[in-house]
C-alpha cells in the first residue's frame, strides 16, 4: 500500500525523480559561499491563474484527486517576483476509508529565472506524516532545510514542484526520439538528476478530451518500484503549454494512472482534437 501512495505522490509532483541515482550534497555555511549571478529563463508555458485537476486511479478504482494551481506570490522574495504554486492531493471513496491521504505541496518559483526560492511539503499518508520546508539561496547555489542544515546544490536546483514547471518551459520542437533532458531536483535532502527520454508523438484521449501529445519516459534505476524504464510513461500536450495530461505506472502490485479531467487559465491555446 505504501508503494501505491508513494507513486501517487510522485505523479502529483514530478514523476520519477526518486528513481534516478541520487547523491548527498555537501553541508556548508551559506554565508561563506560567494554570490553569483542569477539567470533569466524564458517562460511562455504557464501563467498566474492556471488551475489543472487530475484524477488518480489504482487499477479500476478511483483512488484520489489532485489539483495544481498557479498563483501570484503575495510578497517578493529577496526583491524578486515569484509564482506561488500549490499542489494538493487527497484520497477519495473506498480508498479513503482504509488509507487516507492528505498531501499539500507549495513552491515559490522565480518569475524571471524559473528556479525555486522555497518549497513546503506537508503530507499525511495513512498516518505517516511528512513535513519539509526548504529555503533556496540561488545566488550562493545552496539551500537550507527546516532543520537549519545548509547544503551546496547544483546551479538553480529545483524542488519537486518547480521541476515540473521548469520542464514545461523547455524547447522540444527539435527533439528526436531518444533525446534525454535532465533537470536537477532536490528531495529529502538529496540531489536527483531527473532524466526524461523523449519517445515521440501520440494522440491521447482522457476525460478532458483528445489531445496531440509528446511522450516521455523517465531514465531511472530499475529494480525498485518499477521493473523497467517504460513502466512509467508521461504524455504532455504538443503545444506551448506542455501540459501533462496522462501518466501511467506499472508496479509490482498493480497499475496506477493519473489523467487530467479539467483545466482553466492556460497561457496558450491547447492542442485539443475536437
Amino acid at each position: 500500500m505504501k508503494q501505491i501512495i508513494f507513486v501517487l505522490a510522485l505523479l502529483l509532483a514530478i514523476m520519477a525523480s526518486a528513481f534516478s541515482q541520487s547523491y548527498k550534497p555537501p553541508k556548508v555555511k551559506l554565508e561563506l559561499l560567494p554570490k553569483l549571478s542569477l539567470r533569466t529563463h524564458v517562460n511562455s508555458a504557464f501563467k498566474v491563474g492556471e488551475v489543472v485537476n487530475y484524477r488518480l486511479h489504482y487499477g479500476l478504482i478511483n483512488a484520489g484527486v489532485a489539483t495544481l494551481s498557479v498563483q501570484d506570490g503575495k510578497e517578493k522574495i529577496k526583491g524578486r517576483d515569484v509564482f506561488h504554486v500549490v499542489g494538493e492531493g487527497r484520497s477519495i471513496g473506498s480508498f479513503d476509508w482504509f488509507f487516507k491521504v492528505r498531501d499539500k505541496y507549495e513552491s515559490y518559483i522565480d518569475k524571471e529565472g524559473i528556479f525555486s526560492h522555497r518549497f513546503i511539503r506537508n503530507c499525511d499518508e495513512g498516518g505517516y506524516k511528512i513535513f519539509q520546508d526548504y529555503t533556496f539561496d540561488a545566488e550562493r547555489r545552496g539551500m537550507t532545510n527546516h532543520k537549519k542544515e545548509s547544503y551546496m546544490t547544483p546551479d538553480f536546483v529545483q524542488d519537486m514542484i518547480s521541476s515540473y514547471f521548469y520542464a514545461r518551459t523547455l524547447d522540444f520542437s527539435k527533439a528526436k526520439a531518444g533525446d534525454i533532458f535532465t533537470i536537477y531536483s532536490i528531495l529529502d535532502d538529496e540531489v536527483y538528476p531527473l532524466k526524461m527520454k523523449y519517445k515521440g508523438k501520440e494522440t491521447i484521449k482522457v476525460d478532458a478530451g483528445k489531445f496531440n501529445c509528446l511522450k516521455f519516459v523517465p531514465v531511472m534505476s530499475t529494480g525498485r518500484v518499477f521493473k523497467k524504464e517504460e513502466d512509467l510513461m508521461v504524455w504532455v500536450t504538443d503545444d506551448a503549454n506542455h501540459l501533462p495530461i496522462l501518466a501511467k505506472a506499472k508496479i509490482a502490485v498493480g497499475s496506477v494512472k493519473m489523467e487530467m479531467v479539467s483545466y482553466t487559465g492556460l497561457a496558450n491555446p491547447i492542442n485539443k482534437i475536437e
